[in-house]
């Protein structure tokens, strides 16, 4: 094996009850991470209650601490002055924050240099931050937990790119497996001698011993490190696709291989306008390109996902309580938002029970979406009426919620808008529309209106009122009202049901008691 390559090998109901109140949980309300990296420095303060991470800070500064490592073996000069002002900066930040204990994680740069340790005892006499410094396996086990934070259900191989190094971990089952740590970030890689010829043959050789290691097996990559994602919103931009949340963007391999193509073509300051990229990242990006295509070259993924998730979601992983770590995080933090911002907290849980009857039936990733929906139906209740619907499909499409994707962040969206308003004309509205079928769209506007109706039948106790039942082979859809429930059932309300039925393209009765 090369001597570059370091090695380590290696359910609770998804709705059952809210966590975020819980003790160990309210611990994760301020997380505070810096992660020193060869390129950036950077903090963020999670709250981390709700399982999936809110950033109540998040701040970064392009350092390059690891330029020119590979040539000097030192720390670039200017570089490590930027981090320690930085390092300074982050350490009153979270005093004035009330954190006590800023957990501070160097990487790839910190460790190789020789003046590293120099640096550490630095950072801790003029910041009192106590820098830990892990290896490229630690690195890879923590990058992995944070996919893991936001997929849950993740499986296949993991690969972060820093500006020193990338590490690659197989993931699966919730846990991290055998995992690896190579020079291949493009600071090392800018040091190799020769020409393209001669960095293909080096990457080459360092990527076939790592799948000796990790053996791949045609399955998926999920990328992490700023470099990918910058490839990842070019691709974005090269394909005109609507929907610009880096967070699970998912690419086929040819897809990408296009890209690589189109970017080598393309002028980097064009680039760089077009995506709001800063010049020090995308000056890395054609390194970061060559190891990509040779990546999917030896390795032969079936699809390339994009984590925004990394070390420092990793970091919040590894404090969680595992109860709070087997929830589903899309679920939980539509209770915390409810808790916090809904009317009536809690009538989420009843609006899922009356219109569950439309939906009987539908898959296990169709109910977690109406369930998500219905505990976020009212939490938007505070926008100006006129732009509500909108308000609440921004907030769906562009939330940082782990266990999402693109097509199911649309739904979502559209269901909270039908909530809100019959008609989702408009231009960027229509542009998503594109990443679901006419099916998809069609239930949503169903899931949306009946949320619509069950909300304005009742306030808070919608099982006095009455219930529904659903005959799709007939297209018919009965309303069950109790004597409390006939006083409800106004002119508005019965509007309300006429357009669910139009939308299920259906009839509908009124029974009463």
């Amino acid at each position: 094996m090369n001597d570059d390559i370091q090695q380590n090998g290696g359910s609770q109901p998804p709705f059952g009850r809210p966590l975020f109140q819980d003790p160990a949980a309210r611990a994760l309300r301020r997380v505070g991470v810096v992660d020193v990296g060869s390129n950036s420095v950077r903090m963020v303060v999670f709250d981390g209650a709700a399982r999936s991470p809110a950033y109540f800070f998040n701040e970064k500064v392009m350092c390059g601490l690891g330029l020119g490592l590979a040539e000097t073996n030192r720390l670039n000069p200017k570089g490590r002055d930027r981090a320690l002002a930085a390092l300074r900066r982050f350490a009153v930040l979270a005093r004035n924050m009330g954190i006590s204990d800023l957990t501070v994680v160097a990487t790839a740069a910190v460790r190789e240099a020789e003046d590293g340790p120099d640096f550490q005892r630095q950072v801790e006499a003029e910041t009192g931050l106590k820098l830990w410094v892990i290896d490229g396996a630690e690195e890879a086990r923590l990058s992995s937990q944070g996919v893991l934070l936001g997929w849950p259900d993740a499986r296949g191989i993991v690969c972060d790119i820093g500006g020193n190094s990338m590490e690659l971990a197989r993931i699966g089952d919730g846990e991290v497996g055998v995992r690896g740590t190579s020079p291949l970030g493009p600071f090392r890689l800018q040091q190799v001698p020769g020409g393209p010829k001669e960095r293909q043959v080096h990457i080459q050789k360092i990527l076939k011993d790592l799948k000796k290691l990790i053996q791949p097996e045609k399955e998926r990559i999920f990328l992490v490190g700023g470099s990918w994602r910058v490839i990842a919103r070019l691709d974005m931009e090269r394909r005109g696709y609507p929907l610009t949340v880096l967070h699970e963007y998912r690419m086929q391999p040819k897809d990408v291989l296009e890209t690589l193509d189109w970017i080598a073509a393309s002028d980097p300051a064009e680039l760089r306008a077009a995506t709001g990229t800063s010049a020090e990242r995308m000056d890395l990006v054609p390194l970061a390109s060559e190891v990509l295509r040779e990546l999917i070259s030896i390795f032969k993924p079936t699809e390339i996902d994009i984590s925004s998730y990394g070390i420092r979601e990793g970091l919040l992983y590894e404090a969680m309580p595992k109860r709070l770590r087997e929830r589903d995080p899309l679920i939980e933090a539509a209770r915390a938002a409810e808790a916090g911002s809904a009317r009536i907290p809690g009538f989420g849980k009843t609006l899922f029970q009356f219109l569950w009857p439309i939906f009987d039936g539908c898959s296990p990733y169709r109910e977690r979406l109406i369930r998500a929906a219905c505990l976020l139906h009212d939490t938007t209740w505070r926008a100006h009426p006129d732009y509500r619907a909108e308000v609440c499909f921004d907030n769906a499409t562009r939330a940082n919620l782990g266990g999402l994707d693109h097509p199911g962040r649309v739904f979502l969206g559209l269901a909270l808008l039908h909530r809100y308003k019959n008609s989702r004309s408009g231009g960027r509205l229509q542009a998503l529309s594109q990443l679901l079928t006419e099916d998809e769209l069609r239930d949503a506007e169903v899931l949306g209106k009946a949320m619509r109706f069950g909300a304005m039948l009742a306030m808070d106790d919608l099982v006095s009122a009455g219930y529904l039942t659903w005959k799709p082979k007939k297209r018919l859809l009965t309303l069950h009202l109790t004597e409390t429930g006939a006083d409800l059932f106004g002119e508005v309300a019965q509007s309300r049901l006429k357009s669910l039925s139009n939308a299920l393209q259906a009839t509908y009765e009124v029974e009463k008691a």
